[in-house]
C-alpha cells in the first residue's frame, strides 16, 4: 500500500490526538501540496501489536512523551520505529518560532514538565536503546532556552543506560554562551544544530533565525571538542551556488557529520515545494560533501536529521568526548 507522506501515514492513536495548534496557518497564502514523484513513495504495511513500531508507539504514549517523528510529520516514522529508534522531543510540542517549512505547532508553550527527563530516560532504558537522539522545540520564553532541561535529560539517560550514546539536536539558544556551556557540561556524544536552508533563503523560510548565528553556534560546538553535525534540506528554491557555499560554510565552521534531504510541504499554508530533487542529485551533493572533507554524509530524498544516526555515528567513535 502506498501513502502520500503529507497525509500523515503514521497511524497515530494517541488519546489527545493532534495538537490543535498545528492547524494554525503559517501564512495568509494558500499553497496546495503537489503530487509526489515516484521516488518519494514508499510501501508500508499496517503494524501488528507485536511489531517494533507498535512497541515504540506504546512506550512513548504510555509515558506521555513527544517525538519529533510525529510532531514534525517525518516520512521515515514507520521505518525508524520498526528499527526501535525514535527522536524524543523535549520541552513540549509547541514552538516559539514560526518557520515556514516546519510542521511543529507554534504558539505559547506550556510550562516544562519536571518529570520529563526521568520519563525519557526510563523509556530509553525500557527500549534498550544503544543510541538515542534528543531534540526540542525552540523555547525563547526561557532564559536558558531549555539548555538545563537538555542537560538533566542527558544525565538521567547516563544513569539508567550508561552504555547508550547520546545525540542532541539543539536550537540555536540565541548563541548564548551560558546555555551552550550548560549543554557541554552534560557531555553528549554528538551535538547537532541544523542549518536547514541556504543563507539567501533564511529571511523567507525561517525569519526568526539567522544563518550567521547558526554558523557561530556550530563553530563554538566544534571548538569545544564535540562531534559536530548539521543538516540541509533541498527543494526550497536554492541554487547550486547556494548549496556549494552552504556546504563550504558548514565545513569551515567545524561540521563533520552532514545530512541532506528533500523538503516536503506539510500543509497548504506552509512554504511551497519549489522542486523535487532527484536521487542522482543527492548522490552528487554527497560526493561533493566528501570531497570538501565531511567525515559522514547521509544524502537522499527521504534523509532526515536522525536518519540511521546510530549507524553513521559508528564511524566517529574515535572522536567521542572524554568524561
Amino acid at each position: 500500500m502506498f501513502f502520500h507522506f503529507t497525509k500523515r501515514p503514521h497511524f497515530k492513536k494517541s488519546k489527545e490526538g493532534m495538537n490543535p495548534l498545528k492547524k494554525k496557518p503559517r501564512s495568509k497564502q494558500m499553497n496546495p501540496t503537489q503530487p509526489l514523484p515516484d521516488w518519494m513513495k514508499v510501501r508500508v504495511s499496517f503494524p501488528k501489536d507485536s511489531d517494533p513500531l507498535s512497541v515504540v508507539r506504546a512506550e512513548v504514549e504510555t509515558r506521555e512523551l513527544h517525538t519529533v517523528c510525529e510532531s514534525a510529520s517525518c516520512p521515515n516514522l514507520n521505518h525508524c520505529w520498526n528499527r526501535k529508534t525514535a527522536t524524543y522531543m523535549l520541552a513540549g510540542d509547541i514552538c516559539t518560532r514560526r518557520c515556514q517549512y516546519c510542521d511543529v505547532a507554534f504558539g505559547k508553550p506550556k510550562s516544562l514538565d519536571p518529570l520529563e527527563p526521568e520519563k525519557v530516560a526510563r523509556s530509553v532504558e525500557a527500549l534498550g536503546l544503544k543510541h538515542v537522539v534528543l531534540t526540542a522545540v525552540n523555547r525563547d520564553d526561557l532564559k536558558d532556552g531549555g539548555a538545563n532541561h537538555f542537560a538533566e535529560t542527558i544525565h538521567k539517560i547516563k544513569t539508567y543506560s550508561p552504555n547508550c550514546t547520546i545525540e542532541v539536536l539543539i536550537p540555536d539558544f540565541k548563541a548564548k554562551e551560558e546555555s551552550l556551556q550548560i549543554l557541554y557540561a552534560a557531555r553528549p556524544h554528538i551535538i547537532n544544530h541544523n542549518i536547514e536552508t541556504v543563507e539567501r533563503l533564511f529571511p523567507t523560510i525561517t525569519p526568526q533565525k539567522n544563518y550567521r548565528r547558526s554558523l557561530e553556534v556550530l563553530a563554538h560546538i566544534a571548538k569545544h571538542g564535540f562531534v559536530t553535525k548539521s543538516g540541509l534540506i533541498l527543494g526550497l528554491g536554492e541554487t547550486e551556488l547556494d548549496i556549494k557555499t552552504c556546504l563550504e560554510d558548514l565545513y569551515a565552521n567545524g561540521v563533520r557529520m552532514l545530512t541532506i534531504g528533500q523538503y516536503l510541504q506539510p500543509g497548504p499554508t506552509h512554504y511551497p515545494v519549489q522542486s523535487f530533487v532527484p536521487p542522482e542529485t543527492f548522490d552528487f551533493w554527497k560526493e561533493r560533501a566528501y570531497q570538501i572533507g565531511f567525515k559522514t554524509v547521509a544524502s537522499g530524498p527521504l534523509v532526515r536529521s536522525s536518519y540511521h544516526a546510530d549507524e553513521y555515528f559508528e564511524t566517529k567513535l574515535e572522536n567521542l568526548p572524554t568524561e
